[in-house]
Parts: C-alpha cells; structure tokens; sequence
C-alpha cells in the first residue's frame, strides 16, 4: 500500500473518532451513575491522578520535540506513543470521575474566577480539536510522510501541550473547591 494510500484509508476514522469522542464525553460527561440509582462510589481520588498525567504529558511532549530535533527518531517515536496513551488514560479517568461525582464549582471571586473560566474555556475547546490534529499527525508518521507530518506537527506541538499543561492548572484552581 502506497503511503498516500494509507493516508486515505485512516481518514474517514480520524473523521469519525473527531467526532464521536468528543460527543461521547459530552454524554457521558451528563450522566451520573448515582443520580440514576446506582451504588457506586465517588472516584474522588482521581483528579489529582488524571492532572497527574496532564503534567507528565507535557513532559513527554517536550522531550519527544527535543528527541526528533536530536535525530533520535526511535525515541521520539516511543515518547509521542506514550504520550497518546496517556491522553487516552486521562480521557478514561476524567469521564468516570464525571460519572461517579458532582460537578464542582468554582468558588473564586473576581479577577481569577475570570482567569479560571478563560483558561478552563480554552483547554475544553482546544481539547476538541487537538483530537483530529493528534491523529492526522500520527497517520502521517505511520505513513512515513514525513514532510507533511512536520508541518502539521508544528501545529499539533503547541497545542497540545497548551491542553496538557491547562489541564493541569484547571485541576490546581479548582482542587480547593472539591468536597471531599
């Protein structure tokens, strides 16, 4: 199979799942297992483990860029697979603590509750759409396409890890206001 081929062929699922996770968490996202009777337990503990991961996502998102610029493609490649993997484990996370628990609010006032809504606005928006860019970007490696894969990987980069690293200030922010 040509590599433009392959390109081809993962693009009506990297259309798919552009779509269908973000719905899929919306959904989720609205549904509270204990609000429809059944008896689970808060996931409370998860927060800090999925912020956890935000954190180490941005790591290895900056290491990965460090490693390719060092031409130490084999490490950059197993750095951005664990970096998809850990996105993936957040998602996962982030959606049962959803399901498990009340929402929190935010209890600042003035200025930073302005600063906390802009940073929490954008992390969800970007998060959406760091989905597709993510998978277009890891086709176009597998395809070995490499040209096209830099350029918009120079698009992924920053993103993402202004989704990874918002991810985790939105947990700091919001963290005193958890009930426990």
């Amino acid at each position: 199979m040509k590599n433009q081929d392959l390109e081809q062929k993962y693009n009506k699922w990297i259309v798919i799942l552009s779509v269908a996770i973000p719905l899929v968490v919306a959904l989720l996202f609205g549904v509270n297992l204990r609000k429809l009777g059944f008896d689970v337990e808060p996931l409370s503990f998860l927060p800090p483990i999925y912020a956890t991961i935000n954190g180490f996502t941005a790591i290895l998102l900056i290491a990965a860029v460090m490693a390719i610029k060092n031409g130490k493609v084999g490490l950059h490649e197993n750095l951005m697979k664990t970096a998809i993997g850990c996105s993936i484990a957040f998602l996962g996370m982030y959606v049962a603590y959803h399901m498990t628990s009340d929402s929190t609010k935010f209890g600042g006032e003035g200025f930073i509750k302005y600063l906390y809504y802009f940073i929490l606005i954008t992390h969800i928006i970007l998060s959406i759409a760091i989905i597709p860019l993510v998978l277009i970007t890891y086709v176009r490696a597998l395809a070995k396409v490499f040209d096209k894969h830099k350029k918009i990987a120079k698009i992924t980069f920053p993103i993402w890890l202004y989704v990874a690293v918002t991810g985790v200030i939105v947990y700091l922010m919001i963290a005193p206001y958890y009930v426990h």
